[in-house]
């Protein structure tokens, strides 16, 4: 079969791979060679041995993060391989250079067992200032950050949890301040139980929700299933729900990250009224917006894709997550850095938006704050000042920043420099 113009263009753009090395010193004459490398180089490298924390100055640590997968739950390809993975690794990286000036290095584990996936990674952490997990599958990627997390002195987050839980959760803060209602009184359904459904139910947890029901490929999870993983338990309920059908019923919000076409018009008409349905599934979600405005005129619609509003999209999360936390010097990515960045993007989206980014949809004419504007769009460039200092600012509250006296007025004022102009 022949391939499309558009495949076709796509492996054109790929040629070479995506990234390279940008030198940040000159290397031109002679001195500046033995400076770049022997004898000079010799000079920081006796620094660093008499106080390891120099790295971060005289190295490129300090704006260095490493992007590690074993290329078991690639994007919607699955189990694809470690090489095969590597075209979306490099994608990370260019979206964290692109979006937040973090420099990163794409790393693809020919290993697939836990152990030494956690200690290869951790044996190469120290070269970095933080390590992007990505594309591990479930339910590993959960043991793997969190050991990391305890026996690394970087941050460690896998984007493919946190990060849909942190957008979608900004979202959600949004929809409460515009319906009216209230956290505690929600019930939400998650399609899907894997890294990102658990993650984000994690996060609404922490933003007050007490009512979850979680579905898997084998329906409902409830305290009557005995053949679920210690993760899935934490989420088991006693309930008479057992189909999607079942639970939508009366659900406030739905989050789906499992298939397409999963949600009826008649399983939307039977939600409460305002409801939220994240439809992530990609490339066709669970189901498409005009299928949801058809039969509710009260609905807030977010999906994966960047066609339609308010797209749930990871690169609003993890380029300034890192950002703030490299500038500090963070050890860690707490619960309340998470939380910082969420309300950091639910607070963006209140604000007016600027002509550049009204620019880039030409078609829309309803970018303000509203049902079609819950979360900023990722070409708004603010987005590196409202998060990466609202992570940053979190990191120096949790204890986990290691800069000492951080000045964070002066921190706001650099980074409205340096991505504002």
């Amino acid at each position: 079969m022949s391939k499309s113009e558009w495949e076709q263009r796509c492996l054109d753009y790929h040629i070479g791979g995506k990234t390279g090395t940008l030198l940040k010193k000159p290397c031109d004459t002679a001195e500046e060679l033995s400076m770049a490398y022997t004898p000079g180089v010799a000079v920081p490298c006796k620094e660093i041995e008499k106080d390891v924390s120099l790295a971060y100055k005289y190295t490129n640590k300090g704006n260095l993060v490493a992007v590690v997968t074993d290329g078991t739950a690639v994007l919607g390809l699955g189990d694809i391989g470690h090489l095969a993975g590597k075209p979306v690794m490099e994608g990370k990286g260019v979206l964290f250079k692109k979006f937040a000036d973090v420099d990163a290095v794409d790393i693809e584990l020919n290993v697939k067992d836990t152990d030494k996936i956690i200690e290869v990674t951790a044996a190469i952490a120290e070269s970095f200032g933080g390590i992007n997990l990505e594309d591990i599958k479930a339910p590993k990627c959960f043991e793997i950050e969190e050991r990391l997390k305890e026996i690394c002195n970087v941050p460690i987050f896998h984007d493919d949890q946190h990060g849909t839980a942190i957008i979608s959760t900004a979202g959600l803060i949004n929809v409460l301040e515009l319906s009216g209602k209230k956290a505690e009184d929600l019930k939400v359904v998650v399609i899907g139980a894997g890294a990102a459904g658990i993650a984000c139910a994690k996060m609404y947890k922490n933003l007050g929700v007490n009512h979850i029901v979680m579905l898997d490929s084998k329906g409902v999870i409830h305290s009557k299933r005995d053949d679920l993983n210690k993760y899935k338990k934490e989420f088991a309920i006693d309930t008479d729900d057992r189909t999607l059908k079942d639970a939508l019923k009366g659900a406030d919000m739905v989050l789906g990250l499992s298939a397409p076409k999963l949600i009826s018009k008649d399983m939307v008409k039977s939600m409460a009224p305002n409801p939220i349905i994240y439809a992530c599934a990609n490339p066709t979600p669970e189901i498409l917006p005009n299928e949801v405005h058809a039969v509710r005129d009260d609905a807030y619609v977010g999906t994966g894709r960047s066609d339609f509003p308010n797209q749930i999209n990871n690169v609003l999360g993890f380029p300034f997550i890192f950002r703030g936390a490299l500038d500090v010097r963070a050890t860690k990515i707490t619960e309340n850095m998470k939380m910082a960045a969420a309300k950091a993007l639910a607070a963006l989206a209140k604000e007016p938006v600027p002509e550049y980014v009204k620019a880039a949809y030409p078609h829309r004419d309803d970018m303000e704050y509203g049902k079609n504007y819950i979360i900023p769009s990722p070409f708004d460039k603010r987005i590196a000042v409202f998060e990466s200092y609202a992570v940053a600012k979190a990191a120096i509250e949790d204890g986990v920043a290691t800069v000492k006296d951080f000045d964070l007025d002066a921190y706001k004022k650099e980074l409205e420099k340096k991505f504002l102009g």
